[in-house]
Protein backbone atom coordinates (compact mmCIF):
# COMPACT_ATOMS: atom_id res chain seq x y z
CA UNK A 1 0.00 0.00 0.00
CA UNK A 2 1.42 3.33 -1.05
CA UNK A 3 2.04 5.98 1.43
CA UNK A 4 0.72 9.03 1.43
CA UNK A 5 1.31 12.43 3.04
CA UNK A 6 -1.25 14.47 5.34
CA UNK A 7 -0.55 17.76 3.90
CA UNK A 8 -1.29 21.21 5.36
CA UNK A 9 -1.21 24.35 3.58
CA UNK A 10 2.06 24.93 4.26
CA UNK A 11 3.32 21.77 2.58
CA UNK A 12 0.82 20.93 -0.10
CA UNK A 13 1.91 21.45 -3.64
CA UNK A 14 0.89 25.61 -4.50
CA UNK A 15 -2.21 24.66 -6.71
CA UNK A 16 -3.82 23.06 -4.05
CA UNK A 17 -3.42 25.26 -1.50
CA UNK A 18 -6.19 27.58 -2.24
CA UNK A 19 -8.60 24.62 -1.92
CA UNK A 20 -7.08 23.44 1.82
CA UNK A 21 -7.82 27.16 2.74
CA UNK A 22 -11.14 26.91 1.79
CA UNK A 23 -11.80 24.17 3.43
CA UNK A 24 -10.05 25.27 6.62
CA UNK A 25 -12.57 28.48 6.38
CA UNK A 26 -15.42 25.76 6.00
CA UNK A 27 -14.47 23.40 9.28
CA UNK A 28 -11.83 25.39 11.00
CA UNK A 29 -9.36 22.94 10.05
CA UNK A 30 -8.23 21.02 7.50
CA UNK A 31 -9.31 17.60 7.35
CA UNK A 32 -6.92 14.79 6.83
CA UNK A 33 -8.38 13.35 3.94
CA UNK A 34 -8.22 16.56 2.00
CA UNK A 35 -4.50 16.97 3.53
CA UNK A 36 -3.68 13.21 1.88
CA UNK A 37 -6.14 14.66 -1.60
CA UNK A 38 -3.73 17.63 -1.63
CA UNK A 39 -0.97 15.44 -2.85
CA UNK A 40 -2.76 15.58 -6.58
CA UNK A 41 -3.90 19.49 -7.33
CA UNK A 42 -6.29 18.21 -9.80
CA UNK A 43 -8.07 15.57 -7.55
CA UNK A 44 -8.18 18.33 -4.45
CA UNK A 45 -9.02 20.92 -7.23
CA UNK A 46 -11.73 18.93 -8.77
CA UNK A 47 -13.35 17.56 -5.07
CA UNK A 48 -13.82 21.19 -4.07
CA UNK A 49 -15.71 22.34 -6.92
CA UNK A 50 -18.16 19.19 -7.21
CA UNK A 51 -18.23 19.65 -2.98
CA UNK A 52 -19.54 23.47 -3.28
CA UNK A 53 -21.91 22.43 -5.75
CA UNK A 54 -23.28 19.75 -3.21
CA UNK A 55 -23.98 22.14 -1.03
CA UNK A 56 -25.50 24.59 -2.81
CA UNK A 57 -28.45 22.06 -4.40
CA UNK A 58 -32.11 21.63 -3.44
CA UNK A 59 -30.64 19.09 -0.75
CA UNK A 60 -30.94 20.06 3.31
CA UNK A 61 -27.65 19.97 4.95
CA UNK A 62 -29.29 16.63 7.10
CA UNK A 63 -30.26 15.01 3.77
CA UNK A 64 -26.72 15.82 2.31
CA UNK A 65 -25.10 14.33 5.69
CA UNK A 66 -27.85 11.45 4.96
CA UNK A 67 -26.38 10.71 1.69
CA UNK A 68 -22.63 10.89 2.53
CA UNK A 69 -22.89 9.41 5.57
CA UNK A 70 -24.66 6.56 3.24
CA UNK A 71 -22.10 6.26 0.71
CA UNK A 72 -19.57 6.51 3.12
CA UNK A 73 -20.94 2.98 4.79
CA UNK A 74 -21.85 1.70 1.44
CA UNK A 75 -18.12 2.10 -0.30
CA UNK A 76 -17.07 1.19 3.59
CA UNK A 77 -14.76 4.40 4.08
CA UNK A 78 -13.71 4.45 7.22
CA UNK A 79 -12.97 7.81 8.05
CA UNK A 80 -16.12 9.03 5.59
CA UNK A 81 -18.13 6.93 8.06
CA UNK A 82 -16.39 9.00 11.20
CA UNK A 83 -16.93 12.28 9.94
CA UNK A 84 -20.12 12.00 7.80
CA UNK A 85 -21.19 10.67 11.78
CA UNK A 86 -20.12 13.69 13.00
CA UNK A 87 -21.77 15.93 10.75
CA UNK A 88 -24.74 14.21 10.62
CA UNK A 89 -25.38 14.27 14.61
CA UNK A 90 -24.43 17.78 14.32
CA UNK A 91 -27.23 18.44 11.53
CA UNK A 92 -29.75 17.40 13.67
CA UNK A 93 -30.24 13.65 12.72
CA UNK A 94 -31.38 11.37 15.33
CA UNK A 95 -28.51 9.46 16.92
CA UNK A 96 -30.71 6.09 16.01
CA UNK A 97 -30.85 7.12 12.24
CA UNK A 98 -27.54 7.38 12.18
CA UNK A 99 -26.70 4.51 14.16
CA UNK A 100 -29.33 2.50 11.48
CA UNK A 101 -27.34 3.99 8.73
CA UNK A 102 -23.72 2.97 9.76
CA UNK A 103 -25.00 -0.54 10.34
CA UNK A 104 -26.08 -0.74 6.87
CA UNK A 105 -30.32 -0.31 7.77
CA UNK A 106 -32.12 2.73 6.87
CA UNK A 107 -33.70 5.30 9.63
CA UNK A 108 -36.95 5.50 10.82
CA UNK A 109 -38.00 8.97 9.77
CA UNK A 110 -39.60 7.65 6.05
CA UNK A 111 -37.88 10.66 4.14
CA UNK A 112 -34.63 9.87 4.87
CA UNK A 113 -35.10 6.27 4.75
CA UNK A 114 -35.85 6.81 0.85
CA UNK A 115 -32.76 8.91 0.61
CA UNK A 116 -30.47 6.37 2.35
CA UNK A 117 -31.93 3.22 0.63
CA UNK A 118 -31.70 4.98 -3.17
CA UNK A 119 -28.51 5.99 -2.58
CA UNK A 120 -26.96 2.84 -1.33
CA UNK A 121 -29.34 1.32 -4.90
CA UNK A 122 -27.75 3.55 -6.69
CA UNK A 123 -23.81 2.90 -5.87
CA UNK A 124 -24.68 -0.90 -5.49
CA UNK A 125 -26.37 -1.41 -8.49
CA UNK A 126 -23.88 1.50 -10.32
CA UNK A 127 -26.72 3.37 -11.29
CA UNK A 128 -29.53 0.58 -12.70
CA UNK A 129 -32.67 1.68 -10.62
CA UNK A 130 -35.92 1.13 -11.35
CA UNK A 131 -39.17 2.86 -11.86
CA UNK A 132 -40.36 1.89 -8.82
CA UNK A 133 -37.11 2.83 -6.64
CA UNK A 134 -37.67 6.01 -8.23
CA UNK A 135 -41.26 6.19 -7.36
CA UNK A 136 -40.86 5.51 -3.62
CA UNK A 137 -37.91 8.31 -3.36
CA UNK A 138 -40.56 10.58 -4.92
CA UNK A 139 -44.14 9.20 -2.42
CA UNK A 140 -41.22 10.14 0.48
CA UNK A 141 -41.49 13.87 -0.38
CA UNK A 142 -38.60 14.49 -3.27
CA UNK A 143 -38.79 15.64 -6.95
CA UNK A 144 -37.64 12.98 -9.67
CA UNK A 145 -34.93 15.38 -10.61
CA UNK A 146 -33.78 15.59 -6.93
CA UNK A 147 -32.62 11.61 -7.99
CA UNK A 148 -30.14 13.09 -10.99
CA UNK A 149 -28.72 15.86 -8.04
CA UNK A 150 -28.27 13.04 -6.48
CA UNK A 151 -25.69 11.86 -8.81
CA UNK A 152 -23.50 14.79 -7.97
CA UNK A 153 -23.60 13.64 -4.19
CA UNK A 154 -22.51 9.99 -5.27
CA UNK A 155 -19.72 11.79 -6.89
CA UNK A 156 -18.54 14.00 -4.76
CA UNK A 157 -18.34 10.91 -1.83
CA UNK A 158 -17.30 8.58 -4.14
CA UNK A 159 -13.95 10.93 -4.41
CA UNK A 160 -13.68 11.19 -0.86
CA UNK A 161 -14.58 7.47 -0.40
CA UNK A 162 -11.87 6.45 -2.44
CA UNK A 163 -9.09 8.79 -1.80
CA UNK A 164 -9.58 7.47 1.88
CA UNK A 165 -9.58 3.94 0.98
CA UNK A 166 -6.22 4.68 -0.71
CA UNK A 167 -4.51 7.20 1.70
CA UNK A 168 -5.85 5.54 4.61
CA UNK A 169 -5.63 9.37 6.85
CA UNK A 170 -5.48 9.34 10.42
CA UNK A 171 -8.94 10.24 12.22
CA UNK A 172 -8.69 13.39 13.84
CA UNK A 173 -9.53 13.63 17.39
CA UNK A 174 -12.67 14.83 16.90
CA UNK A 175 -13.92 12.39 14.94
CA UNK A 176 -12.48 9.33 17.24
CA UNK A 177 -15.93 8.56 19.06
CA UNK A 178 -17.34 7.64 15.61
CA UNK A 179 -14.43 5.21 14.52
CA UNK A 180 -16.26 2.47 11.74
CA UNK A 181 -14.81 -0.32 10.59
CA UNK A 182 -16.03 -2.75 8.08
Amino acid sequence: MPSYPIHTIATAPETAQPVLEQLENTFGMVPNIAGAMANSPELIKAFAGLFQQVHSGTFTEAEIQTLLLTNAVTNACDWAVAFHTLLALKEGLAPADVEAIRGRGVPADGRLAALSGLARMLIETRGHVSDDDLETFVAAGFRREQALEMLAVTAASTITNYAGTMTRPPLEDALLPHAWRT
